[in-house]
């Protein structure tokens, strides 16, 4: 049986839209017709006493490449781990792909789904983490077909296959046979990318994907994701790596304190910020 959860601070002004995500107002099913891969509205997090989101609302269109950007403790990690449900929002709202995260909507309450439905509906979410959390005891190719095998049931056949066809993809196709160990942090990173595209997500989260790297191996990293937003993928990167964001992103999000202090197009941000805490932040990182 579901539980009544209404999160705090979560009112009834959606309610008509039930699991869908809310509608531009057409009145026409917006699940069908939306572009909006994500859409965030009026998200807050707590963890005890400490409030880390303070009413996030944003929209991700469908191919597009979003990028975060912002302070240590600003609440850009803790956010993307919402958007797949990872962390349980404790007001407001989050729909991605027309789907209300982690929750059923009826007459303007929340109910939360049981975990079976929340890991179906992360199915199309792929996530990408600082650290590249491989089975070490899997080699590569095993690493990417453990998912597709034991979640969506996939013919082993089919699923090396396709594994091979990502590996290649991601330019490590001779280490299929390898362990994790024999690998450096970029070839790491990039077999965790691979591993997350082998469940054909609609959605690529990346959490700081370069932070845990040296130097020398960032590069290797945001060109694999430079390909997949050239493929059209729908991409959401908390980053801190603004040459990434200026060349690829679409849009760029600063967030300070828990909330969306300035957004816009990346090279205008970058250039010419309007806010003083935007201003602040990238006098000092770039």
């Amino acid at each position: 049986m579901t539980q009544d959860t209404t999160p705090t601070g979560t009112g009834t002004g959606a309610g008509s839209a039930g699991d869908t995500a809310p509608s531009s107002g057409s009145g026409t099913d917006p699940a069908a017709v939306d572009d909006r891969m994500v859409i965030a509205e009026n998200v807050h997090k707590h963890f005890g006493r400490l409030e880390v989101l303070r009413g996030i609302d944003l929209e991700v269109r469908r191919g597009e490449v979003m990028c975060v950007i912002g302070p240590s403790g600003s609440g850009k990690s803790t956010f993307l781990r919402c958007i797949n449900h990872l962390e349980k929002v404790d007001g407001g709202r989050l729909w991605v792909n027309g789907q209300l995260m982690g929750y059923r909507q009826k007459r303007g309450k929340l109910y939360e789904l049981h975990d079976a439905q929340v890991a179906e509906q992360r199915r199309g979410i792929g996530m990408v983490f600082q650290s590249f959390n491989l089975f070490p005891h899997m080699s590569v190719i095993g690493n990417i077909m453990e998912a597709p095998v034991q979640v969506k049931r996939e013919k082993r056949a089919a699923a090396r296959e396709k594994a091979m066809r990502l590996l290649e993809r991601v330019g490590l196709a001779e280490k299929a046979s390898s362990y994790p160990r024999q690998l450096s942090g970029g070839q790491q990173q990039r077999v965790a990318i691979a591993r997350a595209l082998a469940m054909e997500p609609d959605l690529m989260l990346f959490d700081e994907p370069t932070s845990a790297l040296d130097p020398e191996l960032v590069g290797e990293v945001l060109a694999v994701m430079k390909g997949l937003a050239e493929d059209g993928m729908t991409m959401v990167v908390v980053t801190h790596e603004m040459g990434f964001a200026r060349e690829v992103g679409d849009s760029l999000v600063f967030m300070d304190d828990g909330v969306v202090v300035e957004s816009g197009p990346p090279r205008e941000v970058l250039a010419d910020p309007r806010e003083e805490r935007t201003q602040a932040f990238l006098s000092r990182v770039l």
